[in-house]
């Protein structure tokens, strides 16, 4: 069972200066938001946000790559804004996520796809070149180390599993959905600020990243992790696509290390550092996005 409140106007109206549109698909069994803009017939890229994001936050990045001649899918991802929230922890199982973006491409009537992910997007990213390495083309992650690295890098590094408190936090029952809804979700918003360069997101923004949070509640995007730690690793280690990582080198939640390590595991890979750049590097660095686009094309 979905819960269902009031639609808030979070979708593709948010961007008007390019021919973007809002459509529903329901996919592996659930109904995601999904916006689209560019030739239906180009080049498909497929975007997946992370915590505590939506599909907005890859809105400086859909108009250069339509201009660029591809065919950009963006989805809320299950339990996200205007996207089905399923009850119960185990909906949130990476191989769901995983099939969630599977499908998806499936209904552009494709066979594989350009994926960048980011945040627990890029997780999404990396799992789906693992495990169904056949939809994927070339691979863009920002700031989310390999899989396999980040696990082996909890169990060396006191410094980084401190830094991911949140995850061990987030596994404890009713606690962090009270805490992070409380007073209006103030605590959400110093997540965003707390990971973030000053002025990375604006007042605007940030009342429209509360709108998508109050609409399908928190517990969804807490589940993401609850589903992680349940979730079986993937058959294989070894990324075959062509990938390029992205990372803000002033991540408060990952240790930089774990950049370089990940292309350990990429057949082709390459890694741009963004000194000065936080967790959410695209938004701070156009860089990142001429990055993306040289990677893509």
């Amino acid at each position: 069972m979905s819960v269902t409140r009031s639609r808030p106007d979070t979708d593709a109206s948010l961007v008007a200066d390019i021919e973007i549109e809002s459509s529903s698909r329901v996919v592996n069994d659930v109904e995601l938001h999904v916006v689209t803009a560019g030739d239906p017939d180009a080049p498909l890229v497929v975007l997946l946000h992370g915590h505590p994001d939506f599909w907005y936050g890859w809105r400086d990045q859909i108009r250069p790559l339509v201009d660029a001649g591809f065919r950009v899918v963006v989805p809320d991802q299950r339990g996200c804004n205007l996207s089905d929230a399923p009850d119960g922890i185990d909906a949130y199982r990476l191989s769901e996520l995983v099939a969630d973006v599977a499908d998806l491409i499936d209904s552009e009537g494709r066979e594989s796809a350009h994926v960048v992910g980011h945040d627990f997007g890029g997780f999404v990213a990396w799992n789906l070149a693992l495990r169904r390495p056949s939809l994927v083309d070339r691979l863009g992650i920002l700031n989310v180390p390999h899989p396999t690295v980040y696990r082996e890098t909890l169990r060396s590094s006191p410094r980084q599993l401190l830094r991911s408190w949140y995850v061990w936090f987030y596994q404890l029952p009713k606690l962090p959905e009270w805490l992070l809804a409380r007073n209006g979700m103030d605590n959400m918003v110093d997540s965003l600020e707390l990971t973030s360069n000053p002025e990375t997101f604006d007042q605007g923004t940030i009342d429209r990243y509360r709108a998508a949070w109050e609409h399908t509640g928190i517990r969804p995007r807490i589940h993401w992790y609850r589903g992680f730690r349940r979730s079986e690793r993937p058959p294989r280690t070894s990324v075959t696509q062509p990938t390029l990582l992205c990372w803000g080198e002033d991540d408060v939640a990952l240790v930089s290390s774990m950049a370089e390590r990940s292309m350990e595991y990429c057949a082709t890979g390459r890694v741009r550092t963004f000194p000065d750049a936080s967790h959410w590097v695209h938004h701070e660095r156009d860089a990142v996005t001429d990055a993306l686009l040289d990677h893509l094309s």
